[in-house]
């Protein structure tokens, strides 16, 4: 049932999480940075630094040094803030969260972001492309765990409430996590579009595009599905739904805008899209900061999509509960 008063959580918890998720972020588009400059391997060992522990190199040489230098150590230290952050919120969790599946998943968070880290290392150690694949898509798993925590530990998630009938909320229950799962599929593939190998064959990278193009459409078609739903039967998550159209919209215009600067405007939309003639440098500053883009806003799509089909869940499973709980003569009202 519904609780008649509002419940209050605990403050610390709730804005640990938020302070986790908000660097999270960043860390992923330097790691994006980082894949997008071929950066990967400017820094040849780990854990340490050109044989320096890496909280003791050299000011001097990392910020004045080449650009790759600096985006890889950076992105090393990032790495160990976000770890440390990862460490406070157990703790905060462990002494001020009282239901044990929360304290759980911030164990499991500070597990997969050391386990985030290892890759990193290892991608670097043995020099491999596959192991960056796999860096690169755990990191937005991360990511994700990092969002549910902020989501588990707020107070609108213990006091949601739903008018919506048992199907309404069950069907956009569904819709929001097909759309989460699609999002997920959706940065696996650019994954491997963005690490695949010299040697592969020349039909991978085509299949590989083909997916992400024609899986791009799907979404999309599923997103907009969604947001109608919402409009029509789920009005309190109107912000999610809005959130969600900003940053779609972004990340196609992103997409639209990373193929033209790497391949050009397609022939067939010559006569839609004003290009600018002038060369674009492979590796330039347009080049780099929008392909950049383009995979860090995929991220935040993952965690709108995920933020808002755990608060679909909730909706849902506070109707179910509304309707198993109600006297068998109220039932039929609240069904």
């Amino acid at each position: 049932m519904i609780p008649a008063q509002p419940i209050t959580s605990p403050p610390w918890p709730h804005r640990w999480a938020v302070v986790l998720a908000c660097a999270t972020f960043p860390l992923l588009w330097v790691g994006g940075l980082v894949t997008t400059t071929d950066a990967g391997m400017a820094v040849p060992d780990w854990p340490t630094t050109f044989g320096y522990n890496p909280f003791l190199y050299p000011l001097s040489t990392w910020l004045a040094g080449p650009w790759d230098i600096f985006v890889e150590h950076g992105h090393r230290l990032f790495g160990a803030l976000v770890g440390l952050l990862a460490i406070i919120l157990l703790v905060v969790l462990w002494r001020n969260e009282d239901r044990r599946w929360v304290r759980a998943l911030g164990a499991a968070a500070l597990l997969l972001v050391i386990f985030q880290g290892t890759l990193g290392g290892m991608r670097v150690q043995l020099n491999d492309r596959g192991l960056a694949m796999i860096h690169g898509v755990v990191g937005p798993l991360f990511f994700a765990t990092a969002v549910s925590l902020v989501v588990f530990t707020s107070t609108a998630w213990r006091n949601c409430a739903t008018s919506d009938t048992d199907a309404k909320a069950g069907h956009l229950r569904r819709l929001a996590i097909v759309s989460c799962i699609l999002v997920y599929l959706q940065m696996m593939i650019g994954a491997v579009l963005r690490h695949v190998p010299v040697a592969a064959e020349p039909g991978t990278f085509l299949l590989a595009v083909k997916l992400h193009l024609a899986l791009a459409g799907i979404l999309s078609l599923h997103v907009v599905a969604l947001v109608w739903m919402i409009v029509r039967h789920a009005r309190p998550l109107g912000r999610f739904a809005l959130l969600l159209c900003g940053v779609l919209v972004a990340q196609l215009a992103l997409g639209a805008g990373t193929w033209i600067v790497k391949y050009s405007v397609p022939v067939w939309a010559g006569q839609i899209v004003p290009f600018n003639r002038a060369a674009i440098v492979d590796g330039g500053w347009l080049q780099t900061h929008i392909v950049t883009a383009h995979v860090a806003l995929g991220s935040l799509l993952l965690a709108t999509t995920l933020s808002l089909a755990l608060f679909a869940w909730r909706r849902s499973a506070i109707n179910s509960s509304q309707v198993h709980e109600a006297p068998l003569s109220q039932r039929g009202a609240l069904a």
